[in-house]
């Protein structure tokens, strides 16, 4: 009802403001320019793409530059071709253009994808026996550097559907895998690399294509499924994608009959599926795509022209790879005069596939250089493969429940599939003296016999057999012939370990082997890794990504690994941790909430406790995000201050007028960087700026200053369906410059201090504070979840909701927004508050400190610049530069803090929220615990009364203490 009353109110104030006109920016001009130079026929084409390929030749090249000249259409997809030639041919084809061409590729594992000599990633599958977003989330990075440097502006990546029908014939490896979870979760890392990095992710194949035994290039499949049964599992994963912020998705021709009951009608061309469904329940505002409108699973029935007619009809942007662009045009020009489509829909379309063009920089469009194009590339991709090999292969089954010791033994190796020596043969063969044989799919079963009788007369401790040249569909036992499948299974017969290279859906065909494991890609990078596993070097980490062989999806055999929430079994000392952290989930002190310790880099306790909300709601799990609160004064903005300090770009002695010219001519102006790290320049603690922006006769927010959706000039995010005023930024900066200053030099502990710092480091940089921190250390650390504004990149699944009985402001369920109200103001991002963590991340940025500013090799910070920061620096508080430190005294208080044992050279922080890390370099010592304790209420305060931070944290010394810990 609070939600109701007030849309109600804030559209009687859009009306209000509409009626008063807004300034055209940058990008409106553009666009209005561009739509005021198209004709009619142009303005319907700029929402079609066409096929391009660079390897058939000058006939097809000048087809598509007819195409681009005679109709000017909206855009291109690539598909096979070489790199130069591409990069080439987009260049002559952008200068053809009136307008610039939105160029798309599918490359769902990179540009190797599509073109010769370029790299490829792994497979989506592949990925998915992993349990790393954040390799995820690289490779998506490096895909979308080879996006751009192509001149590439959309992926059609990352697909997310789920995998759940072993018969379908097109998905497959293409899928993360059958889990909801893990679907979702790296499709969000994959998108969030794309998109990052400045090139527009495309969601596919939405609603859901994976449960299909159709391949609907050829006929059109039907998915017969309850709209709940397709909310909980197909949907799943494009919810979160669409919460977080993706800016594409492509439709599937689909009969889905909980959807829309009409006969034969694919779900690219409903109405109930495009604008019911993704838009207005979903909430979807970036650009559709269809499919390819080519693709007989729309064209049986709905052929020519009026494919495109009724994709455009039920809602979709862009039209791609319709069988005529002359005809499409006229078919809509005819639905236009027959009042089946009108030109304000055509309008709408075109709208946003150009303000998708200026923001990805095509108003600006630069040729793409030729110059090293190859090398750039293939940069630093191995790195990455070689990454996920390493963490994918996997030990699917095993008789003895391990890998066998290849030391001293005698080893044949067969490589099925080849007709000669493979890099895992010839690393055998270096390594451990095995001699190896092939069998190629062209053998016959007279070949099997004699290879059988030489491993036979061998005297061969060991085989070891490789499946290789697995085709990537089912057909054909995925290309394996009858005579190699006959051979592997007398093979098996003896002493034998089987290494699957490539799908890893093709392992149904070898689920008798005693021993098997899965290697999922079949290059030179994947067979290397799986060498160094036979030979012991590597211990097998990766799960199965899907069921098979009656092994439920997750299963495989994890060697030498003590798995996350098991750290605080290895260590009985640490198991009080456990009670007391079930006593506050039991008595109410928070939902839920994960505790870790690292000692000397070791993680030495790590578990997860309670829901992310009273009631029915998901259980927290160790990747739960949390709001950190003024854990974001020392995780962001410490941070940064440092980095500028030991640059040389801040100095601590000067003032805030000295980098803050809008300052000047206040009484803050002469305020000392040094004072305000130290909350010793007389800021008041905080100004409640939103009271301001309540109505006073309705107790809401005014509508005046705030749009229950983003538009033009309200695009700060505070809530849900809460969007401020833009210009609203410059009045809480305007009240801070009028608040009084107390005495100094006097400890307040303020907000404000932080505020000001964070704009001092964007002064500085000339980037966002949460650019900054974000490249400067968050990406540079591998941390996939640290940073501002999660709900772009989770679903709100993973984030741990704040409160819901906040009634003075927002009123409604603070979930996946800042919760401190200054920092919503601010849009999220503010010096005081805003960062979002789980706790591992959170981890391994304070370990970083703890090793003097290098982790992994990365060095970011100097010794002393961290000693500097994290030393007592006051005599009147406890404080260092920006860092929290104990008492001075903890040994004589009957209230110490953090706790009674922390050492003096401990620093870190605590927030208002239920969090803290802190770090001790004495004892090489990490601890964090997070939770959402102002759920539903801030007015909770027994995490304080209980005193469970500080329990838990000594529960740690009292460890070290008795020498029970590492």
């Amino acid at each position: 009802m609070r939600h109701l009353l007030f849309a109600c109110c804030l559209a009687c104030g859009i009306t209000t403001l509409h009626g008063q006109g807004q300034p055209a920016t940058q990008e409106s001009r553009w666009v209005d320019s561009v739509i005021n130079s198209l004709s009619d026929d142009q303005k319907i084409a700029q929402l079609v793409i066409i096929r391009a390929h660079s390897n058939l030749g000058a006939d097809h090249v000048a087809k598509v530059e007819d195409l681009i000249r005679n109709y000017n259409v909206g855009g291109l997809c690539f598909f096979q071709g070489g790199p130069v030639r591409q990069a080439l041919l987009t260049n002559a084809y952008q200068r053809l253009a009136k307008t610039p061409l939105l160029i798309s590729i599918d490359a769902e594992w990179g540009l190797g994808m599509r073109l010769d000599s370029v790299t490829r990633f792994p497979y989506q599958l592949t990925l998915g026996a992993m349990d790393d977003p954040r390799l995820v989330y690289a490779m998506g990075r490096a895909i979308a550097r080879q996006c751009r440097r192509m001149g590439i502006q959309v992926n059609f990546a990352p697909d997310a559907d789920i995998n759940n029908n072993p018969d379908n014939p097109v998905i497959g490896f293409r899928s993360f895998g059958e889990d909801r979870e893990k679907v979702t979760r790296f499709a969000l890392a994959y998108m969030r690399g794309l998109q990052d990095e400045g090139i527009m992710a495309c969601a596919k194949h939405f609603p859901g294509h994976g449960d299909v035994s159709v391949d609907s290039h050829l006929d059109l499949p039907v998915i017969r499924k309850s709209m709940g049964q397709l909310d909980s599992l197909e949907l799943y994963p494009f919810r979160a994608l669409v919460q977080a912020g993706i800016r594409g998705v492509m439709v599937a021709h689909l009969s889905v009959p909980a959807i829309d009951t009409t006969a034969h009608l694919p779900t690219s061309l409903s109405y109930n599926n495009i604008t019911g469904l993704l838009r207005n329940q979903l909430g979807f505002s970036g650009l559709t795509f269809t499919d390819a409108l080519e693709m007989k699973g729309v064209t049986r029935y709905y052929p020519g022209a009026e494919a495109s007619v009724q994709a455009l009809i039920a809602g979709n942007d862009m039209l791609c790879l319709p069988e005529d662009v002359g005809a499409t045009i006229d078919g809509v020009k005819k639905a236009i005069a027959g009042h089946r489509i009108g030109w304000g829909a055509i309008y709408e379309k075109l709208r946003r596939v150009l303000r998708a063009k200026y923001e990805l920089g095509l108003a600006g469009w630069q040729p793409v250089d030729t110059a090293h194009l190859l090398a750039d590339l293939n940069e630093a991709t191995d790195n990455i493969r070689a990454e996920v090999a390493r963490q994918s292969i996997t030990l699917v089954k095993s008789q003895s429940g391990t890998l066998p010791d290849l030391s001293g033994k005698r080893i044949a190796y067969v490589g099925i599939g080849l007709e000669g020596p493979s890099p895992l043969g010839n690393r055998l063969r270096r390594d451990l003296g095995a001699d190896l044989y092939s069998f190629s799919y062209g053998d016959s079963t007279g070949r099997a016999d004699t290879l059988l009788q030489q491993l036979r007369s061998g005297g061969y401790d060991q085989v070891i057999t490789g499946i290789h040249g697995i085709g990537l569909r089912p057909s054909n036992h995925y290309g394996i012939s009858q005579a190699a499948l006959a051979c592997w299974s007398r093979l098996d017969s003896l002493n034998n370990i089987t290494v699957v290279f490539g799908n890893a859906l093709s392992l149904r065909n070898f689920c008798q082997a005693g021993t098997l494991l899965a290697g999922y890609q079949d290059d030179s990078i994947t067979q290397q890794e799986a060498a160094g596993i036979l030979e012991g070097d590597i211990l097998p980490r990766g799960t199965l990504p899907v069921s098979l062989c009656s092994l439920p999806y997750g299963s495989g055999i994890v060697l030498g690994r003590t798995l996350p929430g098991q750290t605080a079994d290895a260590y009985p000392a640490l198991r009080s941790i456990d009670s007391i952290a079930s006593e506050a989930v039991a008595r109410k002190v928070f939902p839920g909430c994960v505790v870790f310790a690292a000692r000397d880099g070791k993680v030495i306790y790590y578990k997860a406790f309670g829901q992310l909300e009273y009631g029915p709601s998901p259980r927290v799990s160790l990747e739960s995000v949390y709001d950190l609160a003024s854990v974001t004064k020392v995780s962001a903005t410490t941070l940064s201050v440092m980095k500028l300090y030991q640059e040389g770009r801040l100095d601590l002695d000067r003032t805030l007028g000295d980098y803050l010219p809008w300052t000047r001519g206040t009484d803050k102006a002469r305020l000392k960087i040094r004072d305000i790290l130290l909350h010793q320049a007389g800021l008041v603690p905080f100004i409640p700026f939103y009271r301001e922006t309540i109505d006073t006769l309705t107790g809401i927010p005014n509508p005046a200053l705030y749009a229950d959706r983003p538009r033009e000039g309200f695009t700060t995010r505070v809530a849900e369906h809460l969007y401020l005023r833009n210009d609203w930024n410059d009045t809480i900066m305007a009240r801070i410059l009028k608040s009084p200053l107390g005495p100094a030099p006097k400890y307040v502990y303020s907000d404000l201090d932080f505020i000001f710092m964070g704009k001092i480091v964007e002064a500085i940089t000339g980037m966002s504070l949460d650019q900054y921190v974000q490249k400067t250390f968050y990406d540079r650390l591998g941390m996939a979840t640290t940073g501002f504004l999660p709900r772009r990149r989770f679903p709100l699944t993973r984030i741990a909701p704040t409160e819901d009985e906040e009634d003075h402001f927002r009123r409604q369920l603070i979930w996946g927004d800042v919760h401190d109200e200054g920092a919503s103001l601010l849009g999220g991002v503010a010096g005081h508050a805003g960062l979002f963590s789980d706790a591992y991340d959170l981890a391994l940025l304070y370990q970083m400190l703890l090793n003097g500013g290098e982790l992994n090799g990365v060095r970011l910070l100097r010794p002393e610049t961290i000693r500097y920061f994290t030393a007592y620096h006051s005599a009147i508080s406890r404080r260092g530069l920006g860092f929290d430190k104990p008492e001075k005294d903890n040994a004589k208080r009957s209230d110490p803090y953090p706790c009674r044992s922390a050492s003096p050279e401990t620093f870190g922080h605590t927030g208002f929220t239920g969090t803290c890390v802190w770090a001790d370099p004495q004892h090489k010592l990490v601890f964090i615990l997070l939770s959402n304790r102002v759920y539903p209420t801030r007015n909770n305060n027994t995490l304080s009364e209980l005193n469970i931070r500080p329990r838990i944290q000594e529960a740690i010394y009292e460890a070290i203490r008795r020498g029970e810990l590492p």
